[in-house]
């Protein structure tokens, strides 16, 4: 039975302890996990809440029979403590928070601003580099998507600095008249910086300035019978109308804003997030925060918006479908973070709520999708429990795979699947560190699986929990290694399929192993299909792993061979000559040449070489 007065006792014991002021407090079990995050603007009478209330909520009820221990972190106000609080349900994940899942940074475009000749290109994390930000984008393809377009339309240089600085002639980039070709004086410096001036502009929102611009210079051109420049600008202009025409109307006329709205159903949530800059629509992005069924929409909105700004830019204005308890708070306490002025508003009527309800509609879409996924899921894993006659209480598959090229760059692969689809915060590649095994497949799988569930074995708490069922790729002798290895390590009870591809490796044909049994679908069974699903995303990862490994060996320069030759010298000796196969050609002398590279260092990098 549920107790809620073995957490009563604790916060009565601590109470006397606990001085008045703002902060955090965290509930932690016997095991020292934390439970809960909470804050206050006073500790004490907060706590005492817990205490005199004596109907709580089931969840709440839950918590406190568990609660063993209290930890108090004092603040100056109660806006760090709100910043605090997010910050430590982020890093912790408490089990009886709302917890906002799939949280990422977001792509920004990035120009540099003391370069030379400056690059745009994608970015992601902190905007520690002096230049120009823009975004976010909700996706990295609508990133990609916007840099293509710039490329079209100004001729910037995407290249890395050290292929830029090692070219001798122009690439293939500026032969389809994606770039000016910086790097072979193709363009001079002054008309480069304003190539890069306009191209700012533009994404800052000024694209009919840009477009006048472009209209007056081509009409020039074909005045003065420059019809092949003539032709460049009006396909500069071409890209940008379809860019232009792309972004989605900004009825609201929006500067700098995100818009947040939410919809809640059967006890599950969908918050959808519009990202506008520069009056234009650059995308929107869907969150499934975990919560109590019960939960309050408000309060989930409350919860989100504390943790997804906790780590990311906020705009100047944040729209809501509806007001939160804590909304001036979070105004003062974002304020405070960012160093200018946040408005936090609700949109009731006018252009603002009907981008609201534009908002509520694709977060309703989103939410319906993602419950019918689930159904579809559980059916499926009902179907897989009745084909292989297991326990009907499948929620998380781990699937395993191998990838190598006759025993060079072995690499094992593990991606999981749950109740709302791919998994990929548990996705795991594994070096293969046994030599004898890189060309062993069934010592490869052992390795595999013993490093994982091993360390699984050891460190229940702090490691990925155990799967449901476990999916090999391989025919009956992967499947026999397989199970052995799992018995010995005492996991008896874990399930195991083996997947073996069919004769003339056909999909369809496929053959099944489990129990010492063989097992087979009919084509068009939507169970095959889901199998084959799962099979192919772990070989797909496999592959991509091997290939990441793979390229990351042969881009390894002959230079890291010679002892005493570090980052420093490296990067000097490949910056004048532009390869490693170059110095390799390179005499005594003009290895002597080199900034840094001492005579004594020279003799040796030439002797590696010629001896």
């Amino acid at each position: 039975m549920i107790s809620s007065e073995i957490g009563k006792d604790v916060i009565k014991r601590e109470l006397p302890l606990i001085p008045k002021l703002p902060g955090v407090y965290r509930m932690l079990n016997d095991k020292d996990v934390i439970l809960y995050v909470g804050k206050a603007k006073n500790l004490p009478n907060r706590l005492k809440s817990y205490v005199s209330e004596k109907n709580h909520i089931i969840r709440t009820e839950r918590m406190l029979s568990q609660t063993k221990k209290i930890e108090i972190t004092t603040t100056s106000n109660e806006s760090e403590a709100l910043l605090l609080e997010a910050n430590l349900i982020k890093k912790y994940k408490p089990k009886f928070n709302i917890l906002l899942r799939d949280d990422k940074s977001f792509p920004f475009i990035y120009i540099g601003s003391k370069d030379k000749w400056p690059q745009i290109r994608k970015h992601r994390g902190k905007k520690n580099k002096d230049g120009f930000f823009f975004g976010p984008f909700a996706s990295a393809g609508s990133a990609n998507w916007t840099i293509k377009m710039i490329q079209k339309i100004f001729h910037l240089r995407v290249c890395d600095d050290t292929v830029f600085k090692n070219r001798e002639r122009p690439c293939i980039l500026y032969q389809i008249k994606r770039c000016s070709g910086p790097c072979v004086g193709n363009i001079n410096e002054n008309d480069y910086k304003k190539t890069v001036d306009s191209a700012m502009e533009f994404v800052a929102g000024k694209s009919r300035k840009i477009q006048k611009n472009l209209s007056k210079q081509m009409e020039d051109a074909s005045v003065e019978l420059d019809f092949e420049k003539a032709a460049i600008l009006r396909d500069r202009i071409k890209s940008l109308n379809i860019i232009q025409s792309s972004q989605r109307i900004n009825e609201a006329n929006l500067i700098e804003a995100d818009v947040i709205a939410g919809y809640k159903e059967s006890g599950k949530t969908c918050i959808q997030v519009f990202f506008y800059r520069s009056k234009q629509n650059w995308g929107n992005q869907a969150f499934f925060p975990k919560h109590d069924p019960d939960e309050k929409l408000n309060n989930i909105i409350n919860s989100f918006i504390t943790q997804f700004y906790e780590n990311k830019s906020v705009p100047k204005s944040v729209i809501l479908s509806e007001d939160i308890k804590e909304r001036l708070l979070i105004e003062k306490a974002l304020s405070k973070k960012e160093n200018k002025q946040i408005n936090i508003s609700i949109a009731k009527k006018g252009s603002k709520l009907k981008v609201i309800n534009q908002a509520i509609k694709n977060a309703k879409d989103s939410l319906n999708r993602k419950i019918y996924e689930s159904q579809n899921n559980r059916e499926l894993f009902d179907k897989v429990a009745e084909k292989f006659n297991l326990e009907p209480n499948i929620n998380l598959i781990e699937v395993y795979d191998n990838s190598h090229i006759q025993g060079s760059n072995s690499v094992g692969a593990l991606i999981t699947y749950g109740d709302e689809g791919f998994i990929k915060k548990r996705y795991r590649k594994f070096n293969i560190k046994i030599e004898k095994n890189e060309q062993d497949d069934y010592g490869m799988m052992k390795e595999v699986l013993n490093r994982r569930f091993k360390r699984a074995v050891e460190e229940k708490s702090n490691y990925l929990s155990f799967p449901d069922l476990v999916l090999v790729d391989g025919g009956k002798g992967q499947y026999s290694v397989a199970r052995e290895t799992m018995n010995e390590l005492g996991l008896h009870d874990i399930p195991m399929i083996a997947i073996a591809k069919g004769k003339m490796r056909n999909s369809g044909n496929e053959t099944f192993f489990h129990n010492g049994k063989e097992f087979k679908f009919s084509r068009n069974d939507p169970t095959l299909f889901f199998l084959q699903r799962l099979r192919d995303e772990s070989h797909r990862f496999a592959i991509s792993a091997h290939r990441a490994k793979r390229k990351k060996g042969i881009s390894k320069s002959l230079l890291d061979q010679i002892d005493g030759i570090g980052s420093v010298r490296k990067r000097a000796l490949l910056n004048h000559f532009g390869s490693a196969r170059a110095v390799e050609s390179a005499s005594l002398d003009e290895i002597k040449s080199v900034n840094g590279v001492e005579e004594i260092v020279a003799k040796k990098i030439y002797n590696y070489f010629h001896e």
